[in-house]
């Protein structure tokens, strides 16, 4: 995310890290931007506690935290029409239940001019995962995400301009499926489908799974998928007024030879 930020001509006066975390990619932009005012907004407060504290206390005097954090949704932002220059969002648009509000937010808050840019997980993220579970257990276990197109048409019907949409596959390997489980639940990796089984999985549920997923096993290792989707977007100057009426510029007509 930040390289690919390397080729954009910007000079931002205040970036909103959405989806925060921690502050980890906040603090890179601050670094990146230093006469930028960075405002990091994550949802879960914990994160940002963890955020502001991780720092010994003699480096927070030293090198006071350039990034001011803000807890609530990004779907609802607490912010301004018109307030931010670069919105950037690394692996977060994939939490919202549905990604248009969140979109259509991230553009309000967003001056005219101003890029928005994101990343998330694709539709073949954890497909081994899926599989596995699907081979002995109709109950959704995995997730599903959306397309990179899906994505890019949602950047349009909400006003953006120029869309830009690429993605890559990154595969990790581990020596067996509680490992990755064991990863998935340290990063905050969860099941929170509607259709997800209320009551606790059985223990015959997770064996089948390792067997199913055993048979995936490559040079003695177990692969598992993340699509990355990677997307950006500007805010252009509306066509519209407030009232829903068009907006034409109007140039005086020059005289000849001027």
């Amino acid at each position: 995310m930040r390289e690919r930020l390397q080729y954009i001509k910007l000079a931002p006066k205040r970036i909103l890290d959405v989806g925060c975390g921690d502050g980890h990619g906040a603090r890179q932009l601050a670094e990146a931007y230093p006469q930028a005012q960075v405002v990091g907004l994550d949802f879960a407060l914990p994160m940002l506690e963890a955020g502001c504290g991780r720092r010994a206390w003699i480096e927070r005097v030293l090198r006071p935290d350039r990034v001011d954090y803000l807890c609530a949704d990004f779907a609802c932002a607490p912010l301004p029409v018109a307030n931010v220059d670069l919105v950037w969002s690394n692996l977060a648009l994939h939490y919202a239940g549905d990604p248009l509000p969140a979109l259509k937010e991230l553009h309000r808050i967003l001056r005219v001019g101003g890029l928005l840019q994101f990343s998330c997980y694709g539709p073949d993220t954890l497909k081994e995962l899926k599989r596995a579970f699907a081979a002995h257990e109709a109950a959704a276990h995995v997730h599903d995400f959306l397309d990179m197109h899906d994505l890019g048409d949602m950047l349009a019907a909400c006003g953006f301009s120029d869309p830009v949409m690429d993605m890559e596959l990154i595969t990790l390997t581990y020596t067996d499926a509680d490992a990755l489980m064991a990863d998935l639940r340290a990063s905050g990796q969860m099941n929170v489908l509607a259709s997800r089984r209320r009551g606790l999985t059985g223990k015959g549920v997770f064996s089948a799974m390792r067997k199913a997923y055993a048979k995936t096993r490559v040079d003695g290792k177990l692969p598992a998928s993340f699509e990355i989707i990677y997307g950006h977007a500007w805010k252009p100057r509306s066509r519209l007024s407030a009232d829903g009426h068009a907006v034409v510029a109007m140039q005086p007509r020059r005289a000849n030879g001027n």
